[in-house]
């Protein structure tokens, strides 16, 4: 096993903020996701769901996905409502993977998929985790729930397919945010080498 931490990019990056959310009703049930991607020229909105799945499943979503549509290494934040997806990544990823992706010996880890896809892109990237109090006014969050609330009463293919997308102009500077870098993490040496890896 190599411990491989996020790399140290220069600063001619493109920095993006990705605010996401996601949830079903009931729990486990159908599902949604939604992710809103920011860069100082445009915003890009992004969701999808399941017609079986859970609340943690969804969170974990809307980030991979968000993070997947990114083109090039980039400085990027990712804005979470979610304990579970920020502590996961920020802390609890280390030991994980270091285990093979189990919690212990006899404790199996859920969703092992999703984090081990996580753990790949967020080390293709710069990637900060930022944790925001959900349902507590901040916009783009709020509107992360209402779209991903819009996409669990839709009828979806697999879990990972994007069935809405709407890019819109923008010009502002990027919000600066509290945040946490992605946690080292430990990956097989026939792991594919990413610009992050060192």
């Amino acid at each position: 096993m190599i411990e491989r931490q996020i790399s140290t990019l220069g600063d001619d990056v493109d920095e993006v903020v990705i605010y996401t959310d996601g949830g079903c009703d009931p729990n486990p049930g159908p599902g949604g996701w939604a992710t809103i991607l920011w860069t100082a020229s445009f915003e890009l909105e992004l969701a999808g769901g399941a017609a079986d799945t859970t609340n943690n499943r969804m969170e974990m979503m809307a980030a991979l996905q968000g993070l997947k549509t990114l083109g090039a290494p980039c400085r990027v934040t990712v804005v979470t409502d979610s304990q579970y997806l920020h502590n996961g990544m920020t802390d609890w990823i280390t030991g994980w993977s270091k285990k093979g992706w189990r919690r212990g010996k006899k404790a199996t880890l859920r969703n092992p998929d999703l984090w081990q896809a996580l753990a790949r892109v967020a080390l293709e990237h710069e990637t900060y985790w930022s944790w925001t109090r959900g349902h507590a006014g901040q916009p783009e969050n709020e509107r992360c729930d209402g779209l991903a609330t819009l996409m669990t009463g839709r009828i979806h293919g697999s879990e990972d397919a994007i069935t809405h997308q709407q890019r819109r102009e923008r010009s502002a500077p990027l919000p600066q945010l509290e945040r946490r870098p992605t946690a080292p993490i430990f990956l097989d040496d026939q792991t594919t080498l990413f610009c992050g890896d060192h």
